[in-house]
């Protein structure tokens, strides 16, 4: 999860156990506008073989389904899922078992949204990337005419869009809310967690680390200009969090919780 950096640096972050497995979240974000409710991610999901699961050791009892449930929503609520990327960690729920065994969407009333460039490379995966690229997790979306293509640039609901960048995956999105007049970003792959703040932290998922270290600088420099909040997919600690420049480097300047819509610092 930090590439280059040794562990013994890493380690003060995020302790590994004895199996150097490290606890992280699958942290979703649900946003309501209107009419309109946007799924972003969905985490793994439950269909996979416990062989699976047996390499990733997923603990605790939050579903995504609970979690719906506990601001008084259900799957079929849901207006829109927007997929950052289809690494089976962020999209593994969006596709589910029926009564008969068929994989169907979980969300049958929600439009999918992914980007076409990033379509092309999941449905016909590279080696590296071959074993995040599920075929169950993505075929069925397609197949279920539920599909549709996101264009940078243009806004999803009023205030929402998303940036495309390459260097976790090709054409991932990481998208960006306006919330009570301020830019709350969504993470994803491009920042999993606050320690990954420092530049030198990129993961060695990454199939572009030096696009990565770049398009992260970038994408900071940006936030501590416009006042964003980060909100992290992965950090198991750690929700969302404003920036501040220091003589370090670009940090985090205050830890934010998003609860029923409100930012809480």
């Amino acid at each position: 999860m930090f590439g280059v950096v040794p562990k013994v640096i890493w380690n003060t972050l995020n302790p590994a156990d004895e199996k150097n497995l490290c606890t992280w979240a699958m942290r979703c974000l649900l946003v309501k506008e209107g009419n309109r409710l946007i799924l972003i991610d969905t985490g793994m999901g439950n269909k996979q073989s416990d062989r699976f699961f047996s390499y990733y050791e997923p603990h605790g009892d939050a579903t995504l389904e609970g979690s719906l449930r506990k601001h008084g929503f259900s799957p079929d609520d849901i207006t829109d899922v927007f997929l950052t990327h289809l690494h089976f960690d962020h999209c593994g729920a969006a596709i589910r078992y029926d009564a008969e065994h068929k994989l169907i969407p979980a969300f049958k009333n929600a439009t999918y949204w992914s980007h076409a460039a990033h379509w092309e490379w999941a449905v016909k995966p590279n080696a590296r990337e071959k074993a995040s690229f599920l075929k169950e997790n993505i075929i069925p979306i397609e197949e279920s005419g539920q599909l549709r293509f996101y264009q940078e640039g243009e806004e999803l609901i009023p205030g929402f869009t998303a940036q495309v960048v390459h260097g976790h995956t090709e054409a991932m999105m990481v998208p960006v809310i306006e919330v009570h007049g301020q830019k709350l970003a969504y993470m994803a792959d491009l920042l999993p967690s606050a320690a990954h703040l420092p530049l030198a932290y990129v993961m060695a998922y990454d199939i572009r680390p030096l696009d990565s270290l770049l398009e992260k600088e970038h994408f900071l420099k940006k936030a501590v200009a416009e006042n964003y909040i980060l909100y992290f997919e992965h950090d198991p600690r750690l929700e969302a969090c404003t920036l501040q420049q220091t003589e370090r480097g670009i940090r985090m300047k205050e830890s934010i919780r998003v609860a029923g819509g409100k930012l809480i610092g």
